[in-house]
């Protein structure tokens, strides 16, 4: 527990920029000058400066922040006062700032990411932590909350290591999700997919003793069916061995966070839902572990999809986009008025714009601009690349209506962007965001682990687009 909404005592923190330092303590007493001089502090970003009052107690804490930006995403109100919320002694404490009220709401939101920690597997696990607590507005504090849980649920699915998040493990998250908000929840699980046209899915995690299948969760506004449907298709490949094109182990040893699509969306869909966003949510979820048996499929083979467009396999290790495939031509199907897809799907994207900034893809320049926008107002930055179909001969193949990719060193992010939209109809707007979902540095509200990139983002769009 991270915040409090109601305290007689609690201390104020008082941002300031640099420049306003001197102003601001020209009306302050000289015990108070001289302690900040004394103190090194100069508001410089993440200097902060317990000031005493004459009795010894803490009186108040100037933390350094710079002006907020929305060209630069460190500086945003979320990321402003975070990292006091590990390096405060334990009090209680309020944001005394002449912000407005949404700018206070964004950093209480940063005050509580920086409190997580992912230790389900240490024996201390249950042990009672001391926090400092911030004290938060009543009306403010179910919202911030909400959150602060989907961005906790994201990085716990994606720490928690792949022998304990399988598919049949990423299914019971879906399922307690469903139940929290009154979801319905459906699966088809195993050789059922064959049956039930999921081809693709089922071609990838055949192998595996933990059955692949393809997870929905169903929601609507007030049960309302009239409402625009918004499908989020989530990458659930809950490890990735490679396949028969085996990764060597020092790409292998973090992939259990393959199935970091899937956890995006599951914690997108548990904001949209918590806020009642007045739509029809549906989640596709195509869960699968990548794995090497006598019965996983090989480069050379050809495999059918959902969509019956043959597919040649040219390396198993470019499992994402055939499950996702499946998914998006279900999503098509049902007349969905929006898709976004979250993926970890290529290293390639991850040397174009590296780990922190998930690249988006899109069939809609004015889709691809207004979550652009949406990002500048989020403390992220999500980068657009081209869906340049100029490169979609990279994807031919003389045995099979495509292959699933290139041959080709260059362009991979966008070659497998293209492979995706091969299964979008062009009627329907589609956004893809390839993520690495990883932190590889610890940042302020944001520890090393896994990671939500783009949630922000994509909600504000949603919020403003929906509302």
């Amino acid at each position: 527990m991270s915040f409090i909404t109601q305290s007689k005592h609690s201390i104020p923190i008082i941002p300031l920029p640099e420049d306003a330092l001197d102003a601001y303590l020209q009306d302050q007493t000289e015990f108070f000058r001289l302690w900040v001089k004394q103190s090194s502090f100069r508001a410089k970003k993440n200097q902060f400066c317990i000031v005493p009052d004459q009795k010894g107690k803490i009186d108040c804490v100037l933390a350094g922040v710079e002006k907020f930006s929305g060209k630069n995403p460190e500086s945003a109100a979320i990321w402003s006062i975070a990292a006091l919320a590990t390096k405060l002694p334990e009090a209680e404490y309020h944001l005394d700032a002449d912000w407005s009220e949404d700018d206070i709401f964004q950093a209480a939101i940063g005050w509580g990411l920086a409190a997580y920690r992912f230790k389900f597997f240490k024996k201390d696990f249950l042990a009672p932590e001391t926090t400092p607590l911030l004290k938060v507005a009543t009306d403010q504090l179910p919202q911030i909350h909400a959150f602060v849980d989907a961005f906790t649920l994201v990085r716990d699915m994606v720490n928690t290591p792949a022998n304990h998040m399988m598919p049949e493990d990423l299914s019971a998250a879906v399922q307690e999700l469903a139940a929290q908000h009154q979801a319905q929840f459906s699966e088809v699980v195993g050789d059922a997919l064959l049956t039930e046209n999921f081809p693709a899915i089922h071609a990838v995690g055949r192998a595996s003793d933990h059955l692949p299948r393809l997870i929905k969760l169903e929601w609507s506004a007030k049960n309302q069916q009239d409402l625009p449907l918004v499908t989020l298709v989530g990458k659930g490949v809950c490890f990735d061995t490679g396949g028969l094109d085996l990764k060597p182990s020092k790409f292998m040893r973090n992939m259990k966070k393959d199935m970091g699509g899937a956890a995006h969306v599951l914690g997108l869909a548990h904001l949209i839902m918590t806020y009642q966003l007045p739509i029809r949510l549906q989640v596709l979820i195509a869960a699968a572990d990548n794995a090497i048996s006598g019965d996983a499929f090989r480069p050379g083979d050809i495999i059918d999809t959902r969509a019956h467009k043959t597919v040649e396999i040219d390396n198993t290790d470019a499992e994402g986009r055939l499950v996702l495939c499946d998914a998006l031509t279900l999503a098509c199907e049902t007349s969905s008025s929006l898709i976004i897809d979250f993926a970890t799907l290529t290293g390639a994207a991850r040397v174009a714009v590296g780990t922190e900034i998930p690249a988006l893809f899109s069939n809609s320049s004015t889709l691809a601009r207004d979550i652009q926008q949406a990002s500048e107002n989020s403390g992220e930055c999500i980068w657009q690349l081209p869906l340049h179909h100029a490169y979609r001969y990279q994807l031919d193949s003389d045995v099979a209506d495509m292959s699933n990719c290139s041959a080709e060193a260059y362009g991979g992010a966008i070659t497998a962007a293209l492979y995706l939209n091969e299964f979008v109809d062009e009627n329907i707007e589609w956004a893809h965001l390839d993520v690495m979902a990883w932190n590889n540095r610890a940042r302020n509200g944001r520890p090393k682990g896994g990671e939500a990139m783009g949630l922000l983002s994509i909600f504000k769009y949603l919020q403003q687009r929906f509302n």
